[in-house]
């Protein structure tokens, strides 16, 4: 079992592409929504092309450009997970739960709008609702991503290539470059005993290390998937039981 990094990834946007390379039509990220009923599967290349749209979306209008900061106001989710290796991509450092006030963008959940107009650059709104759906009627102050991201191209190239030794990430209140993301994943796999046969399914959220690497980037860093599942508090334990099953969890955090 190996905990090296997919192929030699030197960068989370390295991770990405060797994850395309490998094996394009696996499924890379299961969500569940238990308040809605939603479920989402995302083989790597739909997720890539998300994520392609997203960085389309970040580069050309909305003019981030690199070691720029991005507060990202999300759950876990998965599209969470897109805006991150969106940032990467670009060679934005994103900061899952930062300060908007510190940050050129500000991206944001429903229910923390009010805090991101802190935020004096670009702010985006997404709804979090099932299917990628739109808001029924736009905050004030931002743009729907739901509604800008379709019409952005499949395909993404920086403007500049992302150097892994840039700042990609803070977390903890601690700034770590691309390199070092993907380095303290794959140890952060070791620890939990994780290979390419893997699907984690995680309860945790995105706002500190624990939560990120063990949703989303220890399983993909070693070839593994992810099975993210929100407001799962209240389901019965044969419902949790049965959705393990199903879906051939092999680990699971809460």
């Amino acid at each position: 079992m190996s905990q090296t990094p997919l192929s030699g990834a030197e960068s989370p946007a390295d991770l990405l592409r060797s994850l395309l390379d490998a094996d394009p039509a696996r499924p890379l990220i299961t969500f569940y929504d238990d308040a809605t009923g939603e479920r989402v599967e995302l083989s790597v290349k739909t997720f890539d092309n998300w994520v392609a749209k997203t960085a389309n979306l970040l580069q050309d209008e909305l003019l981030a450009a690199p070691d720029d900061r991005c507060a990202l106001l999300l759950p876990a989710h998965w599209q969470s997970a897109i805006w991150l290796f969106a940032c990467w991509s670009v060679g934005v450092l994103a900061c899952p739960g930062g300060d908007p006030a510190k940050a050129q963008l500000v991206v944001s959940g429903p229910d923390s709008l009010e805090e991101a107009l802190a935020c004096e650059g670009e702010r985006v709104a997404l709804a979090l609702r099932p299917l990628g759906g739109r808001f029924p009627q736009l905050p004030d102050g931002f743009v729907d991503y739901a509604v800008e991201v379709p019409a952005q191209g499949d395909r993404f190239v920086p403007y500049a290539p992302v150097d892994p030794a840039r700042p990609a990430l803070e977390i903890d209140g601690e700034q770590l470059s691309g390199s070092h993301v993907v380095a303290l994943a794959a140890e952060h796999a070791r620890q939990l005993g994780l290979g390419e046969e893997d699907r984690v399914l995680s309860t945790l959220g995105y706002s500190d290390w624990d939560g990120l690497a063990g949703g989303l980037l220890a399983p993909l860093v070693v070839g593994g998937s992810v099975v993210l599942c929100r407001h799962s508090e209240g389901l019965a334990p044969e419902t949790l039981a049965r959705r393990i099953a199903d879906e051939r969890v092999t680990r699971r955090l809460d």
